[in-house]
């Protein structure tokens, strides 16, 4: 019998170097020289002026980029309702006997999380368009010319509107994960159960939920860092404005702002710091919310 070749540690390590190195470049690098520079008046050029901690506490009193982090808070609750919750409900369907195609429905609902974000935020901006949008087209359609509107320009409800392509393009992205999650349950425990009598909410809440826990802590785990971190449909449904006013300002649009738009790179690198403690720092205190909700409902 041919013997198990067992390879020598400098080998190994010798195939991890390269992608190792180009994460710890690509990833550590950049968070180390932007904490770097967060201690600096910087405007761009040789020229930069070390002012320790002053940034940080400009930061603390900065009202734009604490309107901005509740944003993001703000989107990422919907998001995690929408597109978690959604992609549950979808699994749920798409793996009943009664449903036919089921290679079709994971296709399909994978699709849009395909496409640019860019171009994402540019459709769903020409659907909210006053003039030649889709959703005023529909309304007067349906015979209520009245409730159209410009709809970009409503503070009240863009948060929500910039929020809806969101939940839109990534229902099948969470779809997908759940489903894998799912697949791997023997279907053996969903027949039982449905021959005690369990109902369809019955089998998702005490059945599913528990034996996917792990996938959905994942999930919800890329939600909350994911839209924490939100940029590209924000930029591209606002021009870069993060308007009217300051109404759809998120934490990395600002950052973009203050960097770019105002030549201040110290106090961009300085909000971006800040992004990346306090995105770890709503991940982990959501994924102890979740734990707690999950042990008050009985699932370990």
């Amino acid at each position: 019998m041919l013997k198990a070749i067992k390879p020598k540690m400098s080998v190994v390590w010798g195939f991890l170097a390269v992608p190792l190195i180009w994460y710890v470049f690509s990833v550590f690098v950049p968070l180390v020289v932007a904490l770097a520079y967060s201690f600096f008046q910087w405007k761009g050029g040789p020229k930069k002026t070390f002012i320790g901690i002053g940034n940080y506490v400009q930061l603390l009193h900065d009202g734009t980029f604490w309107e901005a982090f509740g944003h993001n808070i703000y989107i990422v609750i919907i998001c995690i309702v929408g597109q978690i919750g959604i992609a549950f409900i979808n699994v749920l369907m798409v793996n009943s006997r009664l449903c036919r195609l089921k290679g079709v429905h994971r296709t399909f609902g994978f699709f849009p999380s395909t496409i640019s974000a860019v171009y994402i935020g540019m459709i769903w901006k020409m659907v909210y368009d006053q003039k030649r949008g889709v959703l005023n087209w529909l309304l007067e359609a349906a015979g209520r010319p009245e409730l159209t509107q410009n709809w970009m320009n409503n503070k009240s409800i863009v948060l929500s509107l910039i929020s809806v392509p969101l939940v839109w393009q990534f229902i099948g992205y969470y779809m997908v994960i759940l489903l894998a999650a799912i697949a791997a349950v023997d279907n053996e425990i969903f027949e039982v159960a449905e021959l005690d009598g369990a109902n369809a909410w019955q089998r998702a809440v005490y059945i599913v939920l528990p034996l996917i826990r792990n996938s959905l802590l994942v999930c919800i785990t890329l939600c909350v860092s994911g839209n924490m971190k939100v940029f590209d449909h924000i930029y591209a449904m606002t021009k870069g404005s993060g308007g009217p006013g300051t109404s759809t300002m998120v934490m990395a649009l600002y950052g973009y702002i203050v960097s770019f738009k105002n030549q201040n790179l110290g106090y961009g690198a300085c909000v971006s710091v800040a992004i990346f403690v306090v995105s770890l720092a709503v991940i982990g205190g959501s994924q102890k919310l979740v734990n707690v909700i999950m042990k008050d409902k009985g699932v370990e």
